[in-house]
């Protein structure tokens, strides 16, 4: 394993990715932080490089567009993040709340598509790079949701179910390239 630690956050830009971006920084790590929005991802960095002395690279896409993933991900500067250490899954939300027979199709698809595609699609893009190096942390963010539904959280529920048995079935796919993957 490398000295140096680098760490992949997805959704970096508010709530849960935000928090993870602070924490490891706090600790030294370097981080590569990816969402939707260019200025807040811009803001973070500035924040985070001079309160922590870290290095960061900002990766402005869609997890739900598959181009934009690989590109993205194409896009790491190797010089300066030559492995990675965690990728932390992060990018997710709930779309719309309403009984099953009502539900809008646009949110069931945004939900559907960052939920569980953004997740299978930036996982697949890092893994051969972990498996390359022989050792990485998956973290899955998940949701209570996942284990108990709640009225008018169809979707979403169905979608953090998606991800707990993602998360198990990576964790067993992944043993032995030496990469853990765990589910929050």
């Amino acid at each position: 394993m490398n000295e140096t630690r680098n760490v992949l956050i997805t959704g970096a830009t508010s709530g849960i990715g935000k928090s993870c971006a602070y924490t490891f920084a706090k600790k030294g790590y370097n981080l590569i932080i990816t969402g939707r929005r260019k200025e807040r991802l811009d803001e973070i960095k500035d924040f985070l490089q001079t309160e922590f002395n870290v290095k960061i690279q900002t990766l402005c896409f869609d997890v739900r567009n598959l181009e934009e993933t690989k590109n993205a991900i194409e896009s790491i500067d190797e010089k300066e993040f030559q492995h990675i250490d965690i990728l932390i899954n992060n990018a997710g939300l709930a779309s719309g709340m309403s009984s099953i027979e009502e539900g809008n199709y646009d949110d069931w698809d945004v939900m559907i598509d960052t939920n569980i595609k953004g997740l299978l699609y930036v996982s697949r893009e890092i893994l051969p790079k972990m498996k390359e190096q022989g050792y990485g942390h998956i973290i899955n963010i998940s949701s209570t949701a996942a284990k108990d539904a709640y009225p008018n959280g169809n979707v979403y529920c169905a979608t953090k179910h998606a991800v707990e048995a993602l998360s198990k079935s990576m964790r067993i796919d992944l043993l032995k390239s030496g990469i853990k993957v765990t589910s929050i």
